[in-house]
Formats: C-alpha cells, structure tokens, sequence
C-alpha cells in the first residue's frame, strides 16, 4: 500500500519539455490566487509552498490517527459481536431446553389439567399467559415456578443480546466507514502534495522540502542496520526498525510487511519486551515522560499538538527512524528545525 516514493520525481522531468518547470519564486500554480481580469495572479513564494508540504504533511498524520483510532475501535466492537453472537447461540440453546419443559406445564395450566385456577385463567391470552398467571396464584410447584423463572429470565436476556448484537453490528460499520473515510482523505492530502512536487524542478523540490525532515534526504536503503549507542531493550528496539527501513508505508499496517507510524514503534518495542499500546495517542502515556534534551536512543518522539498525531524512535546522534507519509517508506531522518518545532514530548518505554 505504500504510495509513490518522492526519489521517482527525477524520472518524470526527463519525459520532455511539456512538464512545467516554475522557477523557486513562482513554485506552485495550484496554491496561486485568482485575481481579478487584468491583474497578474500572485504567485507563492518558496517558503510558502514549503509551509503548504508542511501543512500537508501534518494533516496526513493528523488523519492517519484518526483513522487508527477508528479501524481500533472498529476491531474492538468486532469482536465484541462476535462475544455478542456466542452468548447468543448459548442462550438460544438454553432456551430451548426451557421451552420445552414450560411447554408441557403451560398447556397442562391452560387445559385446566392439574390446577384449580379461576375460571378467568381459561380466558388468558395463551398457554405461557395461562401458566404465569398460575405461578402467580400460587398454584404451581416450587419446581414449575423455578423452571419457569428461569425460561422468563432467558427469554428477556435473547430479547436483550438480540439488540445489542444489532447495535453492536451498526456501530462496527460506523467505525469501519469513518475510518475508510480518514484514509481516503488522507491520501487525498498525499496526491495533492504529489502535485504540487510534479510542478518544480529537482532543485526546486529541494528548496521546498528541505525543512520537513524527509525531504528528498533521509535515508530509506532497504534492511539498513543499526549502529548507535543504544543498548539492551533499546538496541533490540532499534535493531528491529532498522531491519524495517525500506519497507512501505501502510494504512494501519502493524507488519511485517508494512508500517504506519505507531505501528511500527509498537512492533519494535515489543523486540524490545514491551507492549505500546495501538495509536500514538495512546502510546503518548505508555512510559517516562522526557523532553528534547533527554532523549536517550530508543525514546518515542511525539510531534504535533498535545494530542500527538505521529509517533518515530529516536536513535541517538540527532537521528530518528519512522514511517511517516503514504508516499514515503520505513526510513531514518534527521531532527532537524522542522521535526523540533513540532515536538510535543518524548516517552521512554
């Protein structure tokens, strides 16, 4: 599911000379005002189509949150039904067992057979009605009215599974639909990226990426391995996310063939022998909170509002390894001015 790689662009410019090439001052046409007839179109600057691909970017990971937030509760309800469903068929097979017993007692009660019941019972609505208003009367045994207790109480708790099942179902497609959503959105701010990339030149794309941290510069060589400082639990962290780099990103992907942020810090800290929980928000209160300055290699950085969206490890010398866009694999990055203005806090596992 991995989307395209920003290392294909260099491919599309040597097609000919239709592609439009924009100077670093006139960079991005989608991002041009439409002027009035007779009034030049202002053009954006560099460091505006810079703080768009910014924009971009943290929109996508704010969205890819969402999305794993929906497709966790999504998994959760699932299986809640398919708790839901068992208890359902044990109920129904208990019932029936019930039924057949009550049966026997209410049409005995409702022929009048064994019970002097008032004459206003053979007038009842049916054999059950019959027999409860027997039981009520006091004219059934402690066993009858216990049998029939327990087929009152069972009858009620199917009545009441069969809802929640219903509810549970429709809040599974719910779940399913708004994460569906979030993903196709998503992708949607990663093609407009794409475009707005297809309309410069290779040094243009430079200029405009340079400060989000991948850029055209991080590295992505496939099964690169790690060779920091980190040690024990850390190191086994970070040996597993290096072994990753290359691999695509991947909507909810957990591995072992793809990634998304979170999922990839989840699988590496359980090498590590410890359990994150699924979404970055989530895995924001899964340890020792650190700052910047504190960072040991193995630490989770968190980036974008107090409510982090995008979650990478640390890996000691000013370096992270992360998944981070759709159009962009597994890959090492440096921390640069970018990924620390956007630092929200550190935890160490």
């Amino acid at each position: 599911m991995g989307g395209r790689c920003a290392t294909t662009v260099d491919d599309r410019h040597e097609r000919g000379p239709k592609r439009r090439r924009l100077t670093a001052v006139s960079l991005v046409a989608a991002g041009a005002l439409i002027a009035a007839p007779g009034v030049a179109n202002a053009e954006p600057s560099a460091s505006e189509v810079r703080q768009k691909i910014e924009r971009l970017e943290r929109e996508f990971s704010e969205l890819a949150e969402k999305y794993n937030e929906a497709k966790e509760d999504h998994d959760t309800t699932k299986k809640k039904l398919k708790d839901v469903k068992d208890d359902l068929k044990k109920s129904e097979k208990g019932l029936k067992g019930l039924r057949k017993q009550v049966g026997g007692m209410a049409n005995a009660a409702y022929s009048g057979t064994d019970y002097s019941a008032p004459s206003y019972l053979m007038g009842s609505g049916g054999p059950e009605d019959t027999l409860r208003q027997a039981a009520d009367l006091g004219y059934l045994s402690s066993n009858q009215t216990e049998n029939l207790s327990k087929y009152t109480e069972e009858k009620d708790r199917l009545e009441k599974l069969e809802k929640e099942y219903e509810d549970t179902e429709e809040k599974a497609k719910k779940k399913l639909k708004d994460a569906n959503k979030a993903k196709k959105q998503g992708e949607q701010k990663v093609e407009k990226q794409q475009q707005i990339l297809d309309d410069l030149t290779t040094s243009e794309q430079d200029s405009a990426t340079s400060n989000v941290g991948d850029g055209r510069g991080g590295s992505s060589s496939g099964g690169s391995s790690y060779n920091g400082p980190a040690t024990g639990n850390a190191k086994a962290a970070l040996d597993f996310a290096y072994a990753q780099v290359g691999k695509p990103y991947v909507w909810g992907g957990t591995g072992p063939d793809g990634f998304d942020c979170s999922g990839l810090t989840q699988a590496a800290w359980k090498k590590g022998g410890v359990n994150l929980p699924r979404t970055s928000q989530s895995q924001y209160g899964a340890g020792q909170r650190v700052s910047f300055n504190e960072l040991q290699p193995g630490d989770l950085l968190f980036f974008y509002s107090s409510s982090p969206s995008h979650v990478g490890i640390y890996a000691g010398n000013n370096k992270m390894v992360h998944a981070s866009t759709s159009s962009k694999p597994v890959m090492e990055v440096s921390l640069n001015s970018y990924y620390k203005q956007e630092f929200v806090g550190g935890i160490r596992p």
